[in-house]
Formats: C-alpha cells, structure tokens, sequence
C-alpha cells in the first residue's frame, strides 16, 4: 500500500480512527473521492452529508456516486459548509472530512478561504459526536493558501487541549510546500 498522496494517507488514518457504519459530512465535495470513501465507510446503515457551493460539483459527485452504486448513501448539498449546522444537530456526526483548496480542474478564484474555513472547522467540531474525527487536507500556495493554512493553523494551536486531541502530520522531505494532514479528536 503506498501512501503517498494526501488523501490516501488521510483515508487510511481516518479509517482507522471511525468506525464504519456511522454519520459522516464531506464538507468540501470537490469532485466527489472524498464523498465516496465516506459512502464506503457508511455501508448501507450511514449516511453523507457533503457540501459544496459549485454546482460542477454536485455534478460530478453524483455522477461518480452513481457509477459507483453508492448515490442512495448521500445526501448532496449546494450550500457552504459554514451551514453544515443546519443540516444535522449538534454532536451527531461521526466523522467530518475537509479538502481544502479549490475543485481541482476548476476555476481558482472559487476557492475555499481562511475566515470560512476556519469558521467552518467550528461548526464541525459541534456536529462531532464525542471521539469523532475531523480530518484535514490543508493546501499551501496559489493565491491564498498560505493565508489559508496559517489561519486553519492558527486555529487548532487554540483548541482546548482537555476536549480536542490534534494531530497534525507533514511530508517533511517534500520541496515546493507540500499539503498538510490533520487530524482533531473530539475526546
């Protein structure tokens, strides 16, 4: 098994971390390979809640849901993942997983930002039951990455150390600002 790309490594991590079965949010839908390792941790008794404010998006993840004979597994959502709150109560979900960055193939300026993400990381860390998982594929780079980064960062730095255990990871021997993976435990 070879673990090289972020979200490899970050699957793998997570899944084992979270049982399967569970209630889970993609909270950067993308093009959709997130949504479906989740629809592949849910089997037939969970579900997925993914989000994302371009309809291409959408598109695409229902597209590969289908092929992939998972679509009745989620729920798929045009709305910012700063409103996951209004879509599930409070320490309901299992597992929440973000992508950040822009849809890959897709138009740069439509990407996800610091004061959004961030705000959104805390709206998930309420929707966590106790010992749920939020994972973290953090970009660096382009136009605000590195704003971007320093203020998901910054952000977990402060959480309180006796109700989130944070783990964060790095490609430590990588050149040009390799992505970060992070993980928050909800204790």
């Amino acid at each position: 098994m070879n673990l090289y790309q972020i979200t490899q490594w970050s699957h793998e991590l997570f899944r084992l971390q979270v049982q399967e079965g569970g209630i889970y949010i993609d909270a950067t839908m993308g093009k959709g390979r997130d949504t479906l390792f989740l629809c592949e941790m849910a089997k037939e008794t969970g579900k997925v809640l993914a989000f994302d404010i371009q309809e291409a998006a959408l598109s695409a993840t229902d597209r590969l849901l289908r092929e992939q004979g998972v679509r009745n597994r989620a729920e798929l959502y045009r709305d910012s993942h700063v409103h996951m709150d209004r879509y599930l109560p409070p320490e309901s979900a299992d597992g929440i997983y973000f992508n950040f960055g822009y849809l890959p193939g897709g138009d740069h300026s439509l990407a996800t930002r610091g004061e959004t993400s961030v705000k959104a990381m805390d709206v998930g860390l309420s929707l966590l039951k106790k010992k749920g998982v939020m994972a973290l594929c953090i970009y660096s780079g382009g136009d605000t990455g590195f704003e971007e980064r320093d203020m998901i960062l910054k952000y977990l730095k402060q959480l309180d150390e006796k109700k989130y255990l944070v783990i964060l990871n790095c490609f430590y021997n990588r050149q040009n600002n390799p992505p970060m993976p992070a993980f928050v435990v909800k204790k």
